[in-house]
């Protein structure tokens, strides 16, 4: 298994939108998708308002498609996407892969698709699946361990070393993504912190102008938690796992590039 770190969407402040290109046995899959090219074409559709507080840089040479295209690979070969969760930057690009089965954490479904609240009407956008994606929808029933947190395992299509963590505060069903790469777990959290140094082990610290977007989460108390178990889970098994986010630009710095199955 190989794990490609994408930039799919440069915004303000310096944030980057870390998403995932996994090489499989048979297939591609995506952990997000970033913003795709319909976001670059038609932003007003697409992005909304948000385009304005995020300020993305709405470039086709970011998008996921061309990436993966660059990278010599079939963008037809995306048979996965698994979502983090449906905030606009982070569900962009899915009418890229018209033919991908689309993972997402079932209270995030129900979130996103059902009436929102004033808030998230300004971080859903439903054009960017008004193309019908093919759902495959997983819920925390029946979950196992995983280093103390509980995790969705067998994922229809996918092998067993990806699974879905619940990690809901930052939205009502955001969830992380945890792979075993083979030298190590890799576990992508998302926007349950923005920056790596907000989970730290040791030290954590998360400057003001961040704490400003962490304000914006939709359970705070259960967002807050989170971060607590985060950087319970650095300081117990940090060896053996990776934390990354979504929007950190040094921890993409640190991590991109190419991991190999051992």
């Amino acid at each position: 298994m190989r794990i490609h770190h994408l930039n799919c969407g440069t915004m303000g402040m310096g944030m980057v939108d870390h998403c995932l290109l996994i090489e499989t046995r048979d297939s591609l899959a995506l952990v997000d998708t970033g913003f795709g090219v319909e976001c670059v074409r038609n932003p007003r559709k697409m992005v909304g308002l948000s385009r304005f507080m995020l300020r993305p840089k709405l470039s086709e040479t970011e998008t996921a498609l061309w990436q993966i295209r660059a990278l010599g690979y079939d963008p037809r070969d995306v048979r996965h996407i698994i979502l983090t969760h449906l905030d606009l930057d982070h569900s962009g690009g899915l009418s890229d892969f018209p033919e991908a089965t689309v993972h997402v954490h079932g209270p995030e479904f129900r979130a996103a698709t059902a009436t929102p609240t004033f808030s998230e009407r300004l971080r859903y956008h439903a054009a960017q699946w008004a193309h019908g994606p093919k759902w495959m929808v997983n819920e925390i029933e029946g979950g196992e361990d995983w280093f103390g947190f509980t995790a969705v395992r067998d994922l229809p299509g996918l092998p067993p070393e990806i699974l879905v963590v619940p990690l809901h505060g930052h939205t009502r069903g955001h969830a992380g993504v945890a792979i075993d790469s083979g030298r190590g777990w890799l576990l992508h959290a998302g926007d349950a912190a923005y920056l790596g140094s907000s989970i730290a082990a040791e030290n954590p610290n998360t400057p003001l102008m961040w704490q400003m977007y962490q304000a914006g989460a939709i359970v705070p108390a259960a967002y807050r938690e989170n971060q607590r178990r985060l950087r319970e889970l650095n300081r117990l098994h940090g060896p053996q796992i990776s934390v990354i986010t979504s929007h950190d630009p040094e921890l993409f710095r640190r991590f991109a590039g190419t991991q190999a199955r051992a």
